[in-house]
């Protein structure tokens, strides 16, 4: 989600030359590619950051990268690689290691649709069921209120305990809404659009606004440029200059989980980022937003003060973190590709990861880390996603992605899914800025590495 681009005067340098005649480097870990939320103006693409020269070796092409320096010079050193090989068993499982996975998927054949997943899962997963969809009401509503009366008597030792519990129990609220706006929580239009609105309030999300672009997402799904969640860093943003590239640096290393929040700033609250026909809904979804702040707000500050607001709302607030997005569709060996090269059935089963979470936290969010399924078809209601995912695993079994959480998925995600590049996915930025990189080393020395 960082932001737009200056243009800058191609650097000329000096020729270089191959390293032992060869980019490949024998036992090297795969190189990987992903997200980072970023949107230039009017979407316009950003370049290419790394320069390149083309070798070829045994019919393979390979390229060469070179390190940007504070001084906005270029180096003449050359990193060989090698692009992923996930047709190779053994690769996959040394990946899994390195990265924190269970399980990478083989790539999907170029000929499977994505009609012939869809077509694969059984007819009852896509049924709405009325009582679930209220019994997942029910539950949100309690936990919330359940966690607000836990802050209210916690000692401040436990606060963050209670905000962690408040702030999980909100982000049901969003998958409600969620449901909501993927029609897969009611057969009446009207009362998803209603139970959405409300269920967006408590976190300040507009909900038509989101809906727009949340439909962009499923429809473009890991599509360079096009996919409105998390995209990589674009070279031609990252090289304007040392202030913007020291934002990013800390945008998609320390601050990564809590990213959304630049997300919900930029996407949803721009009118211009809207067609016509869709200013209406977003205007009255926008005007429900600004409500609640003129309304809920002072009463929260009229009531506790403004360390109550800080207490009660905000501080469960930011526990909604970027997390569960930025695991949906990031890992140094999934790819974004361009709209020409892109392919709808590799980008959503291939493209998406399933990530369990301690149960309570499966239970108070329903299940959307279930995330497979639900790119399959965004029609399936949360509570049938785990029946929907075991379907997948019985007959796409091999091309799934699958972790748990643990802290080595999250190293490699703040670490290593930096800056796009087409062959390598992603470059990590201490490979390409090392003097400004700092935040990225300290990542790198002071997180866990448990898998």
């Amino acid at each position: 989600m960082a932001t737009a681009s200056g243009v800058s005067t191609p650097l000329q340098l000096p020729s270089t030359r191959r390293v032992g005649g060869c980019c490949s480097r024998p036992g090297s870990p795969a190189p990987g590619k992903n997200a980072f939320p970023r949107r230039a103006a009017g979407g316009a693409p950003a370049g290419t950051f790394f320069l390149k020269r083309d070798s070829v070796y045994k019919e393979q092409s390979c390229h060469q990268f070179l390190p940007l320096k504070q001084s906005g010079r270029l180096q003449a050193a050359v990193l060989p690689v090698t692009p992923p090989l996930l047709d190779d068993e053994e690769k996959r499982k040394q990946m899994c290691e390195d990265y924190g996975f269970k399980q990478i998927g083989e790539q999907l054949p170029d000929n499977v649709t994505l009609k012939d997943v869809m077509d694969s899962l059984p007819k009852e997963v896509f049924e709405i069921d009325d009582l679930k969809s209220w019994t997942s009401v029910l539950i949100s509503v309690t936990s919330y209120a359940l966690g607000i009366f836990l802050i209210s008597k916690a000692p401040w030792y436990l606060l963050p305990l209670a905000w962690a519990w408040t702030g999980t129990a909100v982000t049901g609220f969003f998958v409600i809404g969620h449901d909501c706006a993927h029609k897969s929580f009611s057969r009446n239009k009207l009362v998803e659009d209603i139970v959405g609105t409300l269920a967006f309030l408590p976190l300040i999300y507009p909900y038509e606004p989101w809906r727009f672009k949340h439909d962009r997402h499923h429809a473009k799904t890991n599509m360079l440029i096009e996919d409105t969640a998390w995209q990589p860093v674009f070279s031609k943003e990252f090289r304007t200059n040392s202030l913007l590239r020291k934002a990013m640096i800390f945008a998609y290393g320390p601050i990564r989980p809590w990213m959304s929040i630049a997300h919900w700033l930029i996407w949803h609250f721009d009118l211009k980022k809207f067609r016509p026909n869709e200013l209406p809904r977003v205007k009255i979804s926008l005007a429900s937003v600004l409500a609640f702040m003129a309304i809920g707000w002072p009463l929260i500050i009229l009531k506790s003060g403004i360390a109550g607001w800080f207490k009660f709302w905000f501080m469960p607030w930011m526990q909604y973190m970027s997390t569960f997005t930025m695991v949906h569709h990031t890992a140094p060996h999934i790819p974004f590709k361009t709209s020409e090269e892109w392919n709808a059935a590799q980008a959503q089963l291939n493209g998406t990861v399933h990530c369990d979470y301690p149960r309570w936290i499966e239970i108070l969010c329903h299940d959307i880390n279930v995330h497979v399924p639900h790119h399959i078809s965004p029609r399936i209601p949360s509570y049938n996603l785990r029946a929907a995912y075991d379907s997948i695993k019985q007959n796409w079994g091999k091309y799934i992605n699958e972790a748990s959480w643990n802290w080595r998925l999250m190293k490699t995600i703040l670490t290593k899914c930096h800056v796009y590049d087409k062959d390598r996915y992603y470059v990590p930025f201490d490979e390409v800025a090392p003097e400004e990189s700092q935040p990225i080393k300290f990542l790198k020395k002071v997180m866990p590495d448990y898998a």
